[in-house]
């Protein structure tokens, strides 16, 4: 691997700089790199729309409730998106929020536990989904499709079977009066009251989660490796980077995701559905597609994915504060989808032209 010197060589006959990297990069070129840049102008396009044609939409109460819905989805669409910027994706993630919220209910239940060890249960037994997602992908060299699919289907009859063998009926009995219930739901379902307005914890943890993930992409060794593990697997590869470590960690990041999601499911309602989740696998991806990331891999942002949330949660409170029939919303769900992709489209191949 080469090194460069802090001293740059000579300029060329026409005043350039013989390493392009020594180069200022202008600010327009910094604006159209931005992976997010055509999610933030939808969302400032879909926000200036509902706030003319949805009476009470830019009230406090309804601008709280809009952050919640968009942070059961962003707590997801984080890790899906690093996942996707490192070339592969989960279609088991929706079920496996709710074999989460599952596994911490009935285990707690069933032993007669404080809460607080289902939970502790759950993530070990969360976290090792998803490294059997990511141990099977790089061992067997199939396509996520096919190993994510397969997962999200036994997860799905798992948690239908293990609920009715266990509880005799598809839901899990309330844990509600159990010993660690008040302080869990107080970490995962609480509500602040900031300035007479309440919010939800879940919006603390969406933030915590975006801060968190661009800290690593930007700022640290494995977001180089994850960038260049979705760019080119080989070619990362052959410079050292430890290329099936790093997809296994992307699908464990996936997995704790799931796992603070699922939480706040049970103890927000103390007690779970089993066959809730389906589908939602499909949402989280379309939030990092319309925040920016490739299908493709090695081009995204964390940030992205939040607005993309932000997107999904604006829709579908907006349409509801409209008064409209919300039957329509997976339509515009689906044309933002297109939108997004086509103005990302557009976007970068901007940026490469001012290169």
């Amino acid at each position: 691997m080469s090194t460069t010197t802090d001293t740059a060589a000579p300029p060329g006959p026409e005043g350039l700089s013989a390493d392009e990297r020594l180069l200022r990069t202008s600010p327009l070129r910094k604006l159209l790199s931005r992976p997010e840049l055509g999610s933030v102008v939808g969302a400032l396009a879909v926000f200036v729309f509902f706030a003319f044609v949805a009476e009470g939409f830019l009230r406090a109460s309804s601008l709280s409730t809009v952050l919640y819905a968009s942070s059961t989805i962003g707590i997801m669409a984080v890790p899906v998106a690093l996942l996707m910027i490192g070339g592969e994706f989960d279609l088991s993630a929706g079920v496996m929020v709710t074999s989460s919220a599952l596994i911490s209910s009935m285990f707690s239940y069933q032993m007669t536990a404080n809460v607080w060890v289902g939970a502790g249960v759950s993530l070990l037994v969360t976290l090792a989904i998803g490294a059997f997602n990511g141990f099977m992908l790089t061992r067997t060299k199939l396509p996520s499709f096919i190993v994510t699919l397969g997962t999200f289907l036994m997860l799905t009859g798992m948690n239908l079977g293990f609920t009715k063998l266990i509880d005799g009926t598809v839901s899990t009995k309330t844990i509600a009066d159990m010993e660690g219930f008040p302080s869990a739901h107080a970490l995962f379902a609480s509500t602040l009251t900031v300035g007479g307005v309440d919010f939800k914890v879940t919006i603390l943890w969406w933030l915590a989660l975006v801060a968190v993930a661009s800290w690593v992409l930007l700022r640290t060794r494995v977001g180089n490796w994850i960038f260049a593990v979705g760019g080119n697997a080989d070619a990362a590869r052959a410079v050292g980077v430890p290329v099936s470590r790093t997809k296994i960690g992307l699908y464990m990041g996936v997995a704790f995701g799931a796992w603070i999601s699922g939480q706040h499911l049970l103890f927000s309602f103390d007690a779970v559905q089993s066959g809730e989740g389906v589908g939602n696998e499909l949402i989280y991806i379309i939030a990092a597609v319309i925040g920016g990331c490739l299908i493709t891999g090695g081009y995204g942002s964390a940030v992205g994915s939040a607005v993309g949330a932000l997107l999904f949660g604006m829709t579908s409170k907006g349409i509801v504060f409209a008064e409209w029939n919300p039957d329509w919303f997976k339509f515009f769900l689906g044309a933002m989808l297109l939108l997004a992709t086509l103005l990302n489209t557009w976007v970068r191949k901007r940026a490469e032209a001012t290169k």
